[in-house]
């Protein structure tokens, strides 16, 4: 049993994420899915409740405690209207094990999460996006290997993690290299692995983001890819995405909405009080020098609000495509069954009114 932190809106004091212990299941081995990746029910023609009433709850698997964090530092957290309860979690494929247990509604990840969600009957739809930047996933190399292109790849042990955003990385740079999977060593860890197996020489590669990034390049001999080679392998999209059972229900879906919301609006705050969210959220909560934690902010660019339409929806299967090609996928599945694109009216209303933007601008 775990026991998140709650937070009740209007609230103020120091409360600290629970930490889930981590579902140990195979995403794959699920039992009690769905036959193909068609939603349950379809919610496409039944409008969005707005009203959230008393009493309603959320519970939300968080990763490293972020976007609690973020929607602290902006004050959004405190104008939520329903109570809200964060669990930590290292990865997507920890989060869906939650979803499929009932224990979390709704949660940020990257953009492959979804995916394996189809794959394994879980009808999780997305309900908020934001975009930054792609240069911000970088691969690391261990002390002592000399890789300084993809075609060094050849042979390398690589950190890799089903389920994951990294995972669509390290199989778009083999690609991108005319490499296939059976030309390396895919050394299958968890995200919280990553870091100490590349520092340590337990593998020669791993897809790192900050501040995993600078917490690697603090220890001797160790490099990383130039972004000129890996330009491309990572699309810096991230989402929320919820159960099918909390978007379908009157007062959930509602809070759900008011989520997406806050959402928007404490990343477009980010993106006016730079060195504000770097002090609060990375020096403080990360632990990095103010020096790496104004260089993290930066790397991330200007967060955007992609809208949910149909080319957010052939961006998604683009990755799947990716994924699958590889004969990384057991099924086919499509993109459009991993949406609810209701919300979108809620993601162009918050963009509208916070002065962010749905498109990275032109430089």
């Amino acid at each position: 049993m775990f026991r998140p932190s709650t937070f009740l809106p209007g609230l103020r004091g120091r409360t600290t994420a629970a930490l889930l212990v981590l579902a140990t299941a195979a995403t794959f081995g699920l039992t009690g899915c769905a036959k193909d990746d068609t939603p349950v029910v379809d919610t496409a023609n039944t409008p969005l409740a707005t009203e959230v009433p008393a009493g309603t709850k959320l519970v939300v698997a968080d990763q490293q405690e972020r976007l609690q964090s973020v929607l602290r530092a902006s004050g959004e957290l405190a104008k939520l209207p329903f109570q809200v309860e964060f669990a930590n979690f290292v990865g997507g494929p920890a989060i869906l094990e939650a979803f499929r247990a009932g224990a979390a509604d709704v949660a940020p990840v990257g953009d492959v999460p979804p995916i394996h969600a189809l794959a394994a009957g879980q009808d999780v739809p997305i309900v908020g996006a934001q975009q930054t930047s792609p240069a911000a996933l970088k691969l690391a190399v261990a002390p002592g290997r000399t890789v300084t292109t993809l075609a060094d790849l050849k042979g390398k042990k690589i950190a890799y993690a089903e389920g994951t955003a990294q995972q669509a990385a390290v199989l778009r740079a083999l690609d991108k290299a005319g490499l296939k999977t059976g030309d390396v060593q895919l050394v299958r860890l968890q995200l919280a692995e990553f870091l100490d197996a590349v520092r340590t020489g337990q593998v020669d590669i791993a897809p790192l983001i900050e501040p995993n990034v600078t917490r690697l390049l603090r220890t001797p001999g160790t490099s990383l890819i130039p972004d000129s080679q890996t330009a491309g392998i990572y699309g810096g999209l991230a989402y929320l995405y919820a159960r099918r059972a909390v978007t379908q229900d009157p007062a959930k879906s509602a809070a759900v909405g008011a989520l997406v919301g806050a959402y928007i609006r404490a990343y477009q705050w980010v993106n006016t009080h730079r060195e504000e969210w770097a002090q609060k959220y990375y020096v403080e909560n990360q632990k990095v020098s103010p020096d790496d934690a104004r260089r993290i902010v930066e790397s991330l660019g200007t967060y955007t609000f992609p809208h949910l339409d149909q080319h957010l929806v052939d961006r998604q299967q683009s990755t799947i495509d990716a994924i699958a090609a590889a004969g990384e996928l057991p099924k086919k599945v499509s993109a459009a069954n991993g949406f609810d694109l209701r919300y979108d009216a809620v993601v162009s209303r918050a963009v509208t009114e916070s002065g962010a933007s749905h498109e990275p601008k032109e430089r």
